[in-house]
Formats: C-alpha cells, sequence, structure tokens
C-alpha cells in the first residue's frame, strides 16, 4: 500500500510529500458528474456502491495519496431526527430549526449501525475495492460545525441564531451540543470500526468565534470527541487512527487549535503555512494550504505556489498537502491533475 499520507499524519519521513484534496470526489471531475446525473445528492450518499465509485474515481483519476470517504457532514443530523433536503443553489436545508428546549429534548442519539448503516457499508466496500492502494479517510463535521446547521436550519451568513443561543441560552446550547458530541463520538467509532483509516473532523465554521469563546463554545467538543475516542481504542487495544482537525479561517485560533489532541492541523490558505507552523510549534503534522481558487491561475504559476507551500511546510514534522477548503465545482479539472503531479515531482527527497 501507498501509505505516505498516514506516515506524514505520526510525522514519519516520507519519500515524498502526499496530498489528497478536500471534496476530491465531486462535480469538477466529469466522471463524478455521469454518476451523479442519474442520482440525487442524498440517494448517491446513502447508496454504498455508489458512493464507492465516486470515492474512488480521484485515486484512479488524480493520484491522490489517500482517499477521502464520499458523504456529508450533516447525514448524523438527519439521523437524529431533523429533516434533510437539499436544493440546488440554497444547499441543504434542516427542520425544524434547533432552537427551543422542547426541539432538543426530540432529538436522539442514534446507534450508527442502525440509523447509518450506509456509510459503514461504503467504507467496508471501499476497503476491499482499494486493496490497500491508499489509506481511506473517514470524517464528520465537528460539533459547532454541525450545530450550526441545526441552529440555522441551513447555511448562514452572520450565525445569528447560533450566537443568540451561546450568549442568551446558554444552557439550552450545552444540552444540544451534548446531543451532537456523542453522536458524533459514536459515528467516528462506527466509521473507525468498519475500516476507515484515519479520521477528520470539519470545523468549517469555527473561525466565526474570537480565540477565548471558541475554546469554550467549540474546541472543547472536539477535544472530548478526540479524548473519548483514544480512550476507546485503548480499551479495544486497537491500533489509534490518526485524527485530523480542520478549522476554517484558522489564523486567529492557532494557539488554541493546538491543544486540540488531533495528530495532524488542517490549515487554510488566509496564513503562509510556515507562520502556522511556527504557532502550533515545529513539532506539529501540518495539513494545507492552497488557496482552492489559486487552481484557476495559469500551471505555471500554480508550480510556484506548490513549490513555495513545501518550501515553507519543510520545518514541519509532517507535512500533508491540501487545499485550505474544497475545490470548488468550477476548477479546471486538468488543473487539479496538473496539481497533484506538481507536489509529487517537486517534494520527492
Amino acid at each position: 500500500m501507498n501509505d505516505t499520507f498516514l506516515k506524514a499524519c505520526r510525522g514519519e519521513k516520507t519519500d515524498f510529500t502526499p496530498i489528497w484534496i478536500m471534496r476530491q470526489a465531486g462535480r469538477y471531475l466529469p466522471d463524478y458528474q455521469k454518476v451523479r446525473g442519474k442520482v440525487d445528492f442524498l440517494t448517491l450518499c446513502k447508496t454504498p456502491e455508489l458512493a464507492a465509485e465516486v470515492t474512488i474515481q480521484p485515486i484512479d483519476i488524480l493520484k491522490v495519496d489517500a482517499a477521502i470517504l464520499f458523504s456529508d457532514i450533516l447525514i448524523p443530523v438527519e439521523a437524529m431526527g431533523m429533516n434533510l433536503e437539499f436544493h440546488e443553489k440554497q444547499g441543504p436545508v434542516l427542520t425544524p430549526a434547533v432552537r427551543d428546549e422542547n426541539t432538543v429534548k426530540k432529538l436522539s442519539v442514534p446507534d450508527p449501525e442502525d440509523k447509518m448503516r450506509f456509510v459503514m457499508d461504503t467504507i467496508r466496500i471501499l476497503r476491499k475495492e482499494l486493496a490497500g492502494r491508499v489509506p481511506l479517510i473517514g470524517f464528520s463535521g465537528a460539533p459547532f460545525t454541525t450545530a450550526t446547521y441545526m441552529i440555522e436550519g441551513g447555511t448562514s451568513k452572520n450565525f445569528l441564531n447560533t450566537k443568540r443561543m451561546i450568549f442568551q441560552s446558554p444552557e439550552l446550547y450545552s444540552s444540544l451540543m451534548d446531543k451532537i458530541t456523542a453522536t458524533l463520538t459514536e459515528y467516528l467509532k462506527a466509521q473507525i470500526r468498519a475500516g476507515a483509516q484515519a479520521v477528520q473532523l470539519f470545523d468549517t465554521w469555527g473561525g466565526i468565534f474570537s480565540p477565548q469563546d471558541f475554546k469554550v463554545y467549540a474546541l472543547s467538543y472536539v477535544k472530548k470527541i478526540i479524548h473519548d475516542i483514544r480512550d476507546w481504542q485503548k480499551a479495544e487495544r486497537s491500533e489509534p487512527v490518526p485524527v485530523i482537525y480542520f478549522v476554517g479561517e484558522t489564523a486567529g485560533l492557532l494557539e488554541e487549535i493546538k491543544g486540540s489532541g488531533a495528530d495532524v492541523h488542517g490549515v487554510d490558505w488566509r496564513i503562509d503555512i510556515d507562520d502556522a507552523i511556527r504557532r502550533l510549534g515545529n513539532n506539529a503534522v501540518v495539513q494545507g494550504n492552497l488557496d482552492p481558487l489559486a487552481l484557476f491561475l495559469p500551471q505555471s504559476k500554480i508550480e510556484q505556489r506548490v513549490k513555495d507551500i513545501l518550501s515553507r511546510a519543510s520545518s514541519a514534522r509532517g507535512h500533508i498537502f491540501n487545499l485550505g477548503h474544497g475545490v470548488v465545482p468550477e476548477t479546471p479539472f486538468e488543473n487539479v491533475i496538473a496539481l497533484v503531479e506538481m507536489v509529487h515531482r517537486h517534494s520527492k527527497r
């Protein structure tokens, strides 16, 4: 198996810098579009054979060093009891929005093998079909980012309802977060049991906080998940899988993030990666951090940026190349292929 990604997660020496891309199975890929044209998004997520097919496409086409499970961070929210729909140009819609005690009480902490078995079935299929070619990454949203969708009822520009709950009804927020955290902990454990070889927590909206609020209202719940997973793995006497923690708009929060307990810290593009490493500590393993829209540059200029990031990241104990967020659907397909080749070529030891 090409285990370069796992070695980098552990901070071990590698022959080259591994690369995978957030949202690498997506609409920029013509092969994905063919599958997606047959079914709606949620059906694709819930059909293990199709979800496995689109997960593997980037491995065959891009030659990336890890596969990431094709799913969505809101799958556990539906399993908790909310109605989930996806609308073109509007994104996810969750009903009823969670803004009172009665709605929180109605939410359950589901058994992932019962309510989300299709995810674990997808993982089991993938481990067979990947046949040890590259590692498989499982994932979930982080508790806070998950909560924002539940409280807002979808996406938001200013997260008014979320912050109003936090500041005006802290006990209600805490009870909601306890249920979300328990759900995501069990969900990630189930993914690991099914065969995920690393997991990533996406805290896309964590950067909306001040550092002091981030520690209390977002990071504390991530730390609990990571701690509980580690304790469970010790009890099971199983090999610990690497945990990656990605926070959007990372720059103002790095001193807080480094205490998360994660093995790898994702860095977005709003900070030079060497500055992030300095603030996280040179013992850090980092992931990132090309601006996703830099993939619209001519390839010669993309190459300059790749070389710059690789050079800046050399001070880290380990580096996994990635974008600072997910690849966007309009991205030139040929530039993504070129990016992977550039990272491999320029990082060869």
